[in-house]
C-alpha cells in the first residue's frame, strides 16, 4: 500500500525532476512471487496520477521485482549481483539505499540480510527504515539495540513523513531567518502553544489495524513529537553545512528531555460514536468487542527549561472530527496594559495575537493581529497576515513529502530523519500514559462522529490557558 501511493510516486518524482543518477535501478523486493509485468500492472494506476501513460512506462523501465525471504542472504545477494551485472555493467561506484517498509518483526533478520548479501562494497549504502519504531519505550530500545549491532547510526535513516512536510521544514528558516520573531520565541511573549491533528474520517474498515496502537502511538508520539521538537527546539549552531543534521538534531534531543511524561492527571482520552449515519468506533466489525482503544487524545505538557518554564504545550489528535487539519498555534500573551491603553475593563477584551503553521490541508502561515476597524470609530478588531501557499506560490512546484525525504537519503542528509535517541525520549514522555490507560484500562470518553471531540478536552485546554476566539474565523487572502 505504502509503495504504491507513497514511494514509487515519490521515486517517480525525483525522476521526472532529474534527480535521480542516470544507471538507477529500483527493485522491489518482497515474499510473494509475481513477474514483473503484474507488478508494473500494480503501480501503474497511482503513476498515471501524476505523468501520462508514456512517461509512466518509462519510469516502469528501470524498475524490476524480484521475490525471496527476508532472512534469506543469499537470495538478496543473488539478486544484487544481477542488479550490478544486467543494470550498471560492473561500475566503479555503486550506491545503494534499501527501504524497509516492513512489519517490525522483519526489521533485524532483514537488515542482517542486507550487511551479508546486499551491501555494495564500492559505494555507500543507507537504510531507510518505516514508523513504528517500537510499541513503547522497552521494545524501541530493544529494538535500536539490535539494528544498531548491525549498522550504526550513519547508516539509517528513520523515517517520519511529517519532517518532510513543506511547513514542517520551513519552521526552521521562520524562526531562525527573521530577526522579529525569535526574540519572542519564549516564556516573556507566548501564552500557550497547541500542535493539533484532526481528521474527519473515522478507520474505514481498518479499525483492526488501528487498534493495536491507537491515537497516541500513531499520531502523538512520533508526528506531532517531531513537529514540537523542531518548533520548541534551542537554536542548533547551524542548520546548513558540515554536520549540521547532527548539530539539529542534538538541539531535539536537548529539548526532549526537559518535558515531563504525560499521565492522565493532564490528559483526556476519547473515542467516537455513531452520529446517526456515520458508524462508532466499536461499529467497524474490523475492532475488538469493547476496546477502550483511543482515538481522541489530548495531553497538556510542561517544558521545563529557561525559554519555555511555565508555557503550556498541548497536543492533541483526533479521528471522525469535524474538519481535515494539522496545524500549531502559538498564542501570545496580551500587550502590556492593554486594558487602559484601549479603555477597556480587562485585558481579556483585546483578542489574543496568534502565530498559525497549518501544515496540511493547505499550507499557510498567518498571524492574527489586532488592528483598527475601517470606518469613523476607534473599535478594534482582529484580521490577519495571510500567507497561504496555494495563492502566493501557485505557480512553484510543492512536492510531497516523500520526494523530498527519499532525496535527503541520496544526499546523505539525516537531519530530517530520527535518530535513536530522539526515539527513546520521544518514548520515556509517551509510553507512561500508554501504560496508565491499558493497565488500568482507562475508558475512553464518547463524542460524536464529526464533532470537536470531547468536550472535556476543551475544558483542560481553556484551563490550561489557550483562549479560543470564538468569534474569529479564518478566511483565505
Amino acid at each position: 500500500d505504502l509503495a504504491k501511493k507513497k514511494t514509487y510516486p515519490a521515486l517517480l518524482d525525483l525522476w521526472m525532476d532529474g534527480l535521480l543518477p542516470p544507471q538507477t535501478v529500483i527493485c522491489g523486493y518482497a515474499r510473494s512471487e509475481k513477474k514483473d509485468a503484474d507488478f508494473k500492472k500494480q503501480i501503474m494506476p497511482y503513476l498515471l496520477k501524476k505523468v501520462d501513460k508514456k512517461a509512466a512506462k518509462d519510469f516502469l523501465k528501470i524498475c524490476v521485482y524480484r521475490s525471496g525471504q527476508y532472512s534469506d542472504a543469499a537470495a538478496l545477494k543473488k539478486h544484487s549481483e544481477e542488479m550490478t551485472k544486467k543494470f550498471h555493467k560492473n561500475p566503479s561506484v555503486e550506491n545503494r539505499v534499501f527501504y524497509f517498509a516492513l512489519p517490525p518483526n522483519a526489521f533485524i533478520d532483514t537488515a542482517a540480510s542486507v550487511k551479508a548479501g546486499g551491501m555494495s562494497p564500492n559505494g555507500f549504502n543507507r537504510l531507510i527504515v518505516e514508523k513504528p519504531f517500537g510499541h513503547d519505550l522497552e521494545s524501541a530500545e530493544k529494538m535500536g539495540a539490535d539494528l544498531g549491532a548491525i549498522f550504526d547510526e550513519s547508516y539509517l535513516y528513520r523515517i517520519d513523513h511529517y519532517l518532510g512536510k513543506e511547513m514542517v521544514q520551513n519552521m526552521m528558516i521562520l524562526r531562525f531567518g527573521n530577526s522579529w520573531l525569535e526574540p519572542i520565541w519564549n516564556r516573556n511573549f507566548v501564552k500557550a502553544v497547541v500542535i493539533s491533528f484532526k481528521e474527519d474520517i473515522g478507520t474505514m474498515g481498518r479499525g483492526g489495524y488501528f487498534d493495536k496502537s491507537g491515537i497516541i502511538r500513531d499520531i502523538m508520539q512520533n508526528h506531532l513529537m517531531q513537529v514540537l521538537s523542531v518548533i520548541a527546539m534551542e537554536p542548533p549552531e547551524r542548520i546548513s553545512g558540515p554536520d549540521y543534521s547532527n548539530l539539529v538534531r542534538d538541539k531535539k534531543v536537548a529539548l526532549l528531555k526537559c518535558i515531563e511524561p504525560w499521565s492522565m492527571a493532564n490528559s483526556v482520552i476519547g473515542q467516537y460514536v455513531s452520529n446517526g449515519s456515520e458508524p462508532g468506533y466499536l461499529e467497524d466489525p474490523t475492532v475488538p468487542k469493547g476496546s477502550n482503544c483511543p482515538t481522541f487524545a489530548c495531553t497538556v505538557m510542561k517544558i521545563n527549561n529557561d525559554r519555555w518554564q511555565g508555557v503550556p504545550f498541548i497536543m492533541k489528535a483526533g479521528k471522525a472530527l469535524n474538519q481535515r487539519r494539522a496545524e500549531v498555534r502559538v498564542q501570545l500573551k496580551s500587550p502590556p496594559n492593554g486594558a487602559a491603553v484601549f479603555n477597556l475593563e480587562s485585558e481579556e477584551q483585546i483578542p489574543y495575537n496568534e502565530i498559525v503553521l497549518r501544515l496540511q490541508p493547505e499550507e499557510a502561515i498567518y498571524v492574527k493581529t489586532n488592528v483598527k476597524r475601517p470606518g469613523l470609530a476607534t473599535e478594534l478588531i482582529q484580521s490577519e497576515l495571510d500567507l497561504s501557499y496555494s495563492s502566493r506560490y501557485k505557480d512553484e512546484k510543492n512536492p510531497d513529502a516523500y520526494t523530498r525525504l527519499i532525496l535527503d537519503v541520496l544526499r546523505g542528509k539525516q537531519a530530517t530523519f530520527v535518530r535513536q535517541d530522539e526515539l527513546v525520549e520521544a518514548w520515556k514522555i509517551a509510553t507512561p500514559l500508554l501504560k496508565e490507560v491499558e493497565e488500568s484500562k482507562v475508558k475512553p470518553t464518547d463524542y460524536v462522529f464529526g464533532t470537536r471531540g470531547p468536550k472535556e478536552a476543551d475544558v483542560l485546554i481553556q484551563k490550561a490557558g489557550f483562549v479560543v476566539d470564538k468569534n474569529y474565523k479564518w478566511n483565505k487572502a
